[in-house]
């Protein structure tokens, strides 16, 4: 389903590059200062890399599934930060706008969001609300022409830097049919961020809570117009957010897989480099092998996608498996390098604390399981 597959290679030979030559020697910084420098994210902006999957006409690049997949696979070889921060632009940050917005929603938002002029996030989680997504309570009452917003999100990622949240509420009775998706400036009357989380891993990717007293957003922020769509809005965009995060997830294993054959090269023990030990050997034989496989699934399934094939149970199999895939290649390649693994200057170090994310947001393994059994069940 390539449109044109040399437009494509230099794409991804572009972001390869970039990668490689831009982001990779910047990790140490972005791991110090928990912070992305400002230069960097300019150049993303100039690489149209916020615009990847918004459609052409409002000035993205308008990826197919497959084209999406490949230039995650080369992004995830690197730092999660770096993705993450045009991560929510080009996931539900514009695809529910795309989905489900108005002309005008559409017409004002999508072209800020693709030349990255506004960062757009991703407002769902609450305090008391994570797996069970149906059941939000920030509740949003209608006041004449506007709506008045209350309750609490949290662990938003791009919360501190963003401009506009795609927000959850409750304008309605209990259940999914209750929800409306709305568009939340980040200067809204009644709208504060909390303190920035401090996490595990991922650090660069910046998140806080969303909080809102009162806030009042026009009654034309809601996507679409209309009350009640907003789970159905989310939904129709999961499929993609999950094939693109399992393909990240498969360029962290191969970054992983090339950083341990590198040292299983070079690390001499009993007289000569512990690559021709044959248990170092099978540790790599294993994260080689299970990182094709993930790379495998997750194309095929951004192929079926793009023919209009019904790609529920794939797209959960691909977020299970390549996320599992990568926290088993890091745990190996911590192993690997030893007591050099462990140690903060290392990139499997870090990269072991970053993965284990990838098990949890968009949608966890347990949810996956859930669903993959259904699709099953129902077949």
């Amino acid at each position: 389903m390539i449109r044109d597959s040399q437009l494509l290679d230099q794409l991804v030979t572009t972001v390869r590059r970039f990668v490689r030559e831009r982001l990779i020697p910047a990790e140490p910084g972005v791991e110090q200062e928990n912070a992305i420098p400002g230069a960097i994210i300019d150049e993303m902006r100039d690489l149209g890399l916020f615009g990847l999957t918004i459609p052409e006409a409002y000035g993205g690049l308008g990826l197919t599934m497959e084209e999406e997949v490949m230039v995650a696979l080369e992004l995830g070889y690197t730092s999660p930060a770096f993705r993450s921060v045009i991560g929510t632009n080009n996931g539900i940050g514009s695809q529910g706008i795309i989905a489900d917005g108005t002309d005008e929603q559409k017409q004002y938002w999508l072209p800020r969001l693709a030349r990255g002029e506004v960062i757009g996030s991703f407002a769902l989680t609450e305090p008391d609300v994570g797996s069970d997504a149906a059941a939000i309570k920030t509740a949003a009452r209608r006041q004449g022409k506007n709506y008045i917003l209350n309750g609490t999100k949290r662990f938003i990622t791009n919360a501190p830097i963003a401009d506009v949240f795609t927000l959850m509420a409750r304008t309605g009775g209990e259940g999914a049919s209750g929800i409306t998706a709305f568009l939340v400036p980040r200067n809204s009357p009644g709208l504060s961020l909390g303190k920035i989380d401090e996490k595990m891993g991922q650090r660069g990717t910046r998140t806080c809570d969303v909080i809102l007293e009162d806030c009042v957003v026009p009654a034309d922020a809601i996507i679409g117009g209309v009350e009640g769509q907003g789970f159905k809005t989310a939904m129709k965009v999961l499929n993609r957010g999950r094939l693109h995060i399992a393909a990240v997830c498969v360029g962290a294993a191969q970054r992983l897989c090339d950083e341990s054959v590198s040292y299983a090269r070079e690390r001499k023990q009993f007289g000569k480099a512990i690559g021709e030990h044959q248990l170092v050997q099978a540790m790599l034989a294993e994260s080689g092998t299970e990182c094709f496989a993930g790379r495998c699934m997750v194309i095929e399934a951004a192929r079926r996608m793009d023919s209009g094939a019904r790609i529920i149970q794939e797209a959960a199999s691909c977020k299970l498996y390549c996320s599992e895939m990568v926290g088993r290649v890091a745990d190996r390649a911590v192993q690997i390098h030893g007591g050099s693994g462990y140690m903060r200057d290392s990139a499997v170090e870090h990269f072991y604390r970053d993965v284990r994310l990838f098990r949890l947001y968009e949608g966890t393994s347990q949810i996956q399981q859930i669903i993959i059994a259904r699709e099953m069940l129902n077949a």
